[in-house]
């Protein structure tokens, strides 16, 4: 069974080594240091090196962790969307979802997604791309994994993303308890938290419809109801 770990970099950064009983994968590994040691107390080679997508912050590790192993990287064109990622008899599914940039990617094993910068903890990534219809089909995507899906994402915003759900939702008690239960040393969420705090995911709830109406926002359709959130500043 392949395990997780989560390090925290660059203040809010969050990277992870996923490993079997020999092997493993960074993904977005810029606490280097601290994936090399983990790495070397367990006596676990390093395997591939992967990314959630291309922006420095994510990829600003590769190269020490390269230099100091034997580890290959795995670029857009070995990240197929579907395709896999073989590790100790487990497998690491790859999901294409594009809106935060075009080549976004999560990483999906047994109860485990690696969100990036595509889902947060209580929220989702700038739409860098410009493709909003494009996110909102990847987070659509996303919502059809189970329940007890664990969410690990690309950085630690929670507390921010807490806040701007309560200024939309007061009444949401969800939210509250969420943050109640918040460790900074060790930052999850599940699928089931998220379609309770996040507002991105909850574009057909009531609430959420009825904000929507009072900001005289188009809300006809599901998508148009993405898009006037994804306007709300």
């Amino acid at each position: 069974m392949l395990k997780v770990k989560q390090f925290r970099y660059d203040a809010d950064n969050l990277g992870y080594l996923v490993y079997g009983t020999e092997s493993g994968v960074a993904i977005d590994g810029g606490a280097t240091d601290s994936i090399l040691a983990f790495l070397g107390e367990r006596q676990i080679t390093l395997k591939y090196v992967v990314n959630t997508h291309d922006h420095h912050d994510h990829t600003s590790g590769n190269a020490a962790l390269l230099e100091a192993t034997h580890a290959r990287l795995l670029g857009r064109a070995d990240l197929s969307d579907g395709g896999q990622i073989a590790l100790d008899g487990g497998n690491i599914r790859i999901i294409h979802t594009p809106g935060h940039t075009e080549e976004s990617r999560c990483f999906h094993i047994d109860k485990v997604l690696f969100g990036g910068d595509t889902l947060f903890n209580g929220t989702i990534g700038n739409c860098f791309s410009g493709d909003i219809e494009g996110f909102y089909h990847s987070i659509r995507k996303l919502m059809e994994l189970p329940d007890e899906t664990v969410v690990y994402a690309g950085h630690d915003y929670v507390k921010a993303s807490m806040a701007f759900a309560k200024r939309l939702e007061p009444e949401n008690r969800a939210v509250g308890a969420f943050l109640r239960g918040y460790d900074p040393k060790h930052v999850f969420s599940t699928l089931a938290d998220e379609r309770k705090i996040n507002p991105y995911l909850r574009f057909n709830e009531r609430a959420i419809e009825k904000l929507l109406a009072k900001l005289r926002l188009p809300r006809e359709t599901e998508l148009e109801r993405w898009q006037s959130l994804m306007s709300i500043e």
